[in-house]
């Protein structure tokens, strides 16, 4: 048997802790039976229901331009996958404040107040988080080779309710078939 001089019985004692995420593992809120959510397989907008997820593994295996993950009242988490060389688009929300954070991949940040002078420029990689103010221009670049992963927070919420674009093209129609069907105040879009 192994014998530690501190008195810990595992020789290998960095793992006797189990981990706290639970790789998509939800409680069935009907009949509190734990089931797997397909958050994998399935591109679905979980809000306003109560909802845990493990956002990293979310927004890794993510494969479409945006997702809606989880749409509230008040709060919206998107997943976004970056392909090499491409952009989320220079874009404002005048109302609202944003919050992204990278789990795969490099980029560039750039923001500024007017889309002619984005002098605030930082380069992010896993881990990095991302705020942007209410009003501030910005965009984000994806520089390595690898799709640059991340998730994304709107508050309030800037997305309809269970929105998919597969690609950026998917995602630019949209925008413009809503900027002319409904106009909204809360954002901006230069591609």
């Amino acid at each position: 048997m192994y014998h530690d001089p501190n008195g810990d019985p595992y020789q290998n004692h960095y793992y006797h802790y189990f981990p706290y995420h639970n790789y998509g593992w939800q409680p069935d809120p009907q009949n509190g039976i734990n089931y797997h959510t397909p958050y994998r397989e399935t591109q679905k907008d979980f809000g306003p229901a109560p909802f845990v997820v493990n956002i990293n593994e979310a927004a890794k295996r993510n494969n479409t331009f945006r997702t809606a993950l989880w749409t509230g009242s008040h709060l919206q988490v998107t997943l976004m996958s970056i392909n090499a060389g491409e952009d989320i688009g220079l874009e404002n929300h005048p109302n609202l404040d944003q919050f992204l954070r990278v789990e795969q991949g490099r980029g560039t940040v750039r923001m500024g107040k007017s889309r002619d002078n984005l002098n605030f420029v930082r380069e992010v990689v896993d881990d990095s988080a991302i705020m942007i103010p209410a009003g501030t221009w910005h965009n984000v670049t994806n520089t390595g080779n690898t799709p640059l992963k991340l998730y994304s927070i709107y508050a309030p919420p800037q997305h309809p309710k269970g929105t998919v674009h597969q690609t950026k093209a998917d995602a630019m129609a949209a925008e413009e078939h809503r900027h002319f069907s409904m106009p909204s105040a809360n954002t901006y879009f230069y591609y």
